[in-house]
This record gives C-alpha cells, structure tokens and sequence, in this order.
C-alpha cells in the first residue's frame, strides 16, 4: 500500500483507559508469587485488548523459569543486576541497561547466577504470559515479597501444574 492509499486511523476509543502503573505503591496490581520470584502485572492484556501485557518481574539469586517456549514475543530490559538467558542452548549474561528480545517459539529460559537480586520488565506481544502467571502462581503482597516456601515437593508439583495448564496459555514447559 502506498502513502496515498493508507488508511485513515480509526477514531479513539473511549472505552479504552490510561494506565499509569506504579509498582511500589499502587495496592490495585497483581503480585505473583512464582517458584522464588515474584512477577508483578503492571499492564495486563485485558488492559490493552491483548495486544500485549507488562511484568515487573523480581528474581532472587538462583531464580528464573525452567526451560520453555510459547507463541508469542518476549522483550527483556534488566534494570537491576544480571541474568543469564540460555536460548536455543546458547547462553548469554544481560546486565542493567540491557535488553534481550526471545523470538516466539524459541526455546529459553533465564536464571539469576548473581548474589543479588535482579529486575527485569518483560514485554510480552501478544498478552497471555500474564494470564498464565495469574493461573499457575500464588498471590503475594508486594512486588519483592517472597513466593511461598514448596520444598522439593511443592516445586515438583508446581511444575506439574504449571506443565497441565500451559497449553491452555500456548506455552510448553520443556522439562520432563
């Protein structure tokens, strides 16, 4: 399509809201507790008619997802400490200020290695990451309390469940 030809924009929709999140003060978001770390929604697809969802997520030393892969887009900023991404079995470290984009359907994981906590924001396109973390989590207080202590056991189930219910969210946790 040409300049010429474009289409005029679409009249705004109303119905449609700012979102001002405020991850330290505001007692509205979403706080899940997720094997360690905890992911805060900040801007969740139902907020954005599921183009794409927001997560400030706190990952304590040795934290981090299993190995997995999913349909959609995922676009990681570190703004605290450093992560180890391991992606199509090549690893590399993302330090603050760096941002690291997973191609949908590749498979990848992260883990804090350091001795510190690290944050990171994670985009995802389109929304749904957000849904599944709500499904599989558990709720938690604030943006870095600590997820609820499993044990061995309670991570294994956690696994399990986690393992049940992707699918439903196009995601495959690639553990056996």
């Amino acid at each position: 399509m040409s300049e010429s030809q474009a289409r005029p924009l679409p009249p705004d929709d109303p119905g449609r809201r700012l979102i001002h999140a405020r991850p330290n003060d505001d007692a509205s978001l979403l706080h899940v507790g997720l094997v360690g770390d905890t992911y805060t929604i900040l801007v969740g697809g139902n907020d954005t008619g599921g183009r794409y969802c927001l997560i400030d997520m706190h990952v304590p030393p040795g934290g981090g997802p299993p190995p997995h892969r999913h349909d959609f887009e995922e676009l990681f900023s570190v703004l605290e400490g450093q992560v180890e991404f391991t992606f199509r079995g090549e690893r590399l470290v993302a330090k603050a200020g760096e941002s690291v984009n997973i191609p949908a359907n590749a498979p990848h994981g992260f883990r804090n290695t350091s001795d510190y906590p690290a944050r990171l924001i994670c985009f995802c396109s389109p929304a749904g990451a957000d849904e599944f973390f709500l499904a599989v989590g558990d709720r938690v207080a604030t943006r870095i309390a600590p997820s609820p202590d499993l044990g061995d056991a309670g991570r294994a189930a956690f696994v399990e469940r986690a393992k049940a219910l992707a699918p439903m969210y196009r995601v495959e946790i690639l553990v056996p």
